[in-house]
């Protein structure tokens, strides 16, 4: 088999993996991202808390880059302190350090179970939380597999004359080695990958243990750029969190680089095979920086925020005029398309709004004060503001002869508009009640009926996105699944509340302390997400989809 070959099967082997850890991650966070949220704020007020509640997210989302994201815009948000997202995401590298080591084990008999049984659950059911399960468990055997296929196609390579003379290279030159591995984790945004190709690579006696030592360093250093990188545009107080972990991860894997290059420690002891070394190194390397940035947690917070703070540019009024722009531009009146495009824009803006309005509303329920009630309520005056100056630019449309399709897309646009408009009204006229009537009586939701909350929030949350996207796309299968979704929210509302009386007959105190505002809540999201999915119906009937107001068999 000759060399490119060879490189286009491992190229393809490599590609499936870092699509099957996408579809993983994606998976979790479409079916459990808004409680495992919840669940990370409300453990990160303690330190070894924080530690343990990164570890367990980052084994969830397969991704400590992503848990350093959002604790990253937690600690922005003044959710969680910089210190403790610093922590969070000490644990996180060494979820993610674990995650690599249960995916080095013989899995190849999960392969077809997790294949079988995730695509059964993807097709065979509309129900969102089993599709997400689904599709994980797909995810799961494609990365095992892929493993399997990295391994096949690069056996051949041992027998190539190249390869130990690019390994002998990179085994002597230890720095180019280091950024190297470096290089490669920030093509792939994945450490996992990047030590699970290094590891399989090594299990076929490619990588030496040695090289595999200075490759995992350089794996680390990579990884910890990505965070920085992705939010380098982002407010200082997101940044602070990212940096730190640059800090900690880049500096203490150079630091490390170089006691290796000068004492060349043994790595028997980190395990039999090369393959086990390697990953075994990864873990060991995250264990020592979370030892060591405990004590140096407070130092290496303070220089994350002067370093964030010198690249702070502030922010001119110029920036915040164009914030405001509006792209109702009274000149594309006559052309009726364009202006229907504009309006589109503007409804577009309105929808970020109120999905900002939607998804900070779960944060006030458990953590609220004066400044965030009246932040949220301040988002709803700039719903009505820009409702109002679209339905007169409509109107206005509306002067100049139209075509049937164009009449029918103006009134899509103000029935949508006068729809988030009552989203809005919804979230600070009803929900912002209760989380004042919680906040006053210093009310708490027992954890079962909190989870229910999140859960069924979550579910909104995703209804909104997608009337959102059926808004500008005019999608029918998105639409379809949308009121299909309305109709499984209903069924989940009846359940939720079932499991609520059953707590409120137990006699649990907090759930006869909170019965009231935690059945208005689900209430008011029920409405919520009607709302939203009426906005699909001009699609459907268009399709002719719709059977009076029922959605018809497909």
């Amino acid at each position: 088999m000759s060399g490119s070959v060879v490189l286009i099967h491992l190229a393809g082997a490599v590609a499936l993996m870092l699509f099957a850890t996408r579809l993983v991650k994606t998976g979790v966070e479409r079916a459990y991202g808004d409680v495992l949220r919840h669940k990370l704020r409300a453990t990160m007020r303690n330190p070894i808390m924080a530690v343990l509640a990164g570890t367990g997210l980052a084994i969830a989302l397969q991704s400590s880059t992503a848990v350093t994201l959002l604790v990253g815009s937690f600690a922005g948000a003044g959710i969680v302190s910089g210190l403790a997202g610093q922590l969070a995401v000490r644990g996180a590298e060494i979820g993610s350090a674990l995650v690599a080591k249960l995916l080095t084990y013989d899995l190849t008999l999960l392969v077809p179970l997790c294949l079988i049984t995730g695509t059964f659950m993807f097709m065979a059911t509309e129900r969102r939380d089993w599709r997400q399960i689904g599709r994980i468990l797909v995810g799961i055997g494609l990365l095992i597999l892929s493993l399997e296929m990295i391994g096949q196609a690069s056996e051949p390579l041992r027998e190539s004359e190249l390869m130990p003379i690019v390994i002998n290279y990179f085994s002597s030159d230890s720095v180019t080695a280091y950024l190297l591995a470096a290089l490669i984790t920030w093509l792939f945004q994945s450490s996992i990958a990047s030590v699970l190709l290094m590891a399989t690579l090594a299990g076929r006696g490619l990588i030496t243990p040695e090289l595999g030592l200075v490759l995992v360093l350089g794996v680390n250093l990579g990884s910890s750029v990505i965070a920085p990188m992705l939010t380098r545009n982002a407010e200082p107080g997101v940044r602070v969190v990212p940096v730190g972990n640059l800090l900690m991860r880049g500096v203490g894997s150079v630091i490390m680089l170089i006691v290796i290059m000068n004492f060349r420690p043994d790595v028997a002891f980190l395990g039999q095979t090369a393959s086990d070394q390697i990953v075994n190194a990864h873990i060991l390397f995250n264990v020592i920086i979370l030892l060591a940035g405990l004590p140096l947690a407070g130092l290496v917070y303070r220089a994350s925020k002067k370093i964030v703070a010198l690249g702070a540019k502030p922010e001119s009024a110029d920036a915040l005029q164009v914030a405001e722009l509006s792209a109702l531009n009274e000149s594309a009146l006559s052309s009726p398309n364009q202006a229907l495009a504009n309006a589109t824009r503007e409804v577009v803006r309105v929808c970020e709004t109120v999905e900002i309005m939607l998804k900070r509303i779960i944060e006030l329920y458990e953590s609220a004060d004066a400044d965030k009630i009246e932040a949220l309520a301040a988002l709803d005056d700039r719903v009505d503001s820009r409702h109002a100056a679209i339905k007169i630019y409509l109107a206005k449309v509306t002067k100049n002869p139209l075509t049937e399709d164009q009449a029918l897309r103006c009134q899509e646009l103000i029935g949508a508009c006068v729809k988030l408009e009552q989203v809005g009204d919804i979230i600070v006229r009803n929900m912002l009640v209760h989380v004042q009537k919680k906040l006053d009586q210093g009310l708490e939701f027992t954890p079962e009926g909190w989870q229910e909350l999140c859960a069924f929030h979550a579910s909104v949350l995703a209804n909104a996105r997608l009337a959102f996207n059926v808004l500008v796309s005019r999608d029918s299968e998105t639409a379809r699944q949308l009121v299909l979704e309305k109709d499984l929210l209903r069924d989940r509302e009846k359940e939720t509340s079932q499991k609520h009386f059953l707590r409120l007959r137990d006699g649990t105190p907090n759930s006869i302390e909170t019965s009231s505002i935690h059945l208005d809540t689900i209430r008011d999201l029920k409405q919520v997400n009607s709302l939203l999915a009426s906005m699909a119906y001009p699609v459907l009937e268009e399709q002719g989809l719709l059977s009076g107001s029922r959605l018809k068999a497909g």
